[in-house]
């Protein structure tokens, strides 16, 4: 339920909400884990109001010596400090993915700088795949799957849809949902950035 609100809240560019009141939507996040591998994949899209501003941003990142992926969505800035804060919880932790997510999640939360963040976070390895939020929440969905941002819910329904129906590879899934995504979403393009581990 609190992924899902997240979720809609990046739909409407007009809304007043606190992570996009500058109305920045600024993108589509995919993580899946199937068969030992996850994939983490975005578009490239950065939209300020009604205009696309850029095309082919790279929002998704290998961590922790390849162990670990990461990606955001909203704010370009915030997303870029979210990384160097996940980063810096992933070396003080030994790249322990749960810890250094819930530090992150603490910290972020608690800080009177980091709260005013407009972004949200997915985190991954083989195992595990959270959504981090300025909240202070930590989810990991039941099946493996999860999207966040402006065409999120689209990416979700059709990455939920190929896991259960289709023998595609995770890294696949990801793939087509983010395209079904952005031929859907107008602030969502067909310009992916995507990697596996595993």
């Amino acid at each position: 339920m609190i992924i899902t609100y997240y979720i809609t809240c990046y739909l409407s560019p007009f809304t007043s909400h606190p992570l996009i009141m500058n109305k920045f939507i600024s993108t589509t996040i995919v993580g899946v884990i199937k068969d030992g591998k996850i994939a983490l994949g975005g578009d490239g899209q950065v939209t300020f109001d009604k205009t696309a501003m850029k095309h082919n941003a790279r929002k998704v990142r290998i961590m922790a010596d390849g162990k670990v992926l990461a990606g955001f969505a909203g704010s370009a800035a915030d997303g870029i400090t979210l990384y160097e804060k996940f980063e810096a919880k992933l070396q003080e932790y030994g790249n322990n993915l749960i810890r250094a997510a819930v530090e992150l999640a603490k910290e972020w939360r608690g800080d009177k700088f980091l709260r005013k963040l407009e972004a949200l976070m997915i985190v991954g390895d083989k195992t595990h795949l959270l959504v981090l939020s300025g909240n202070g929440d930590v989810i990991e969905p039941d099946d493996n799957i999860i999207a966040i941002g402006s065409g999120g819910s689209y990416a979700m329904a059709a990455a939920k849809a190929l896991y259960k129906h289709t023998s595609l590879s995770a890294e696949d899934i990801v793939r087509e949902s983010l395209t079904i995504a952005s031929e859907i979403c107008v602030y969502t393009n067909s310009n992916i950035n995507l990697e596996t581990l595993g």
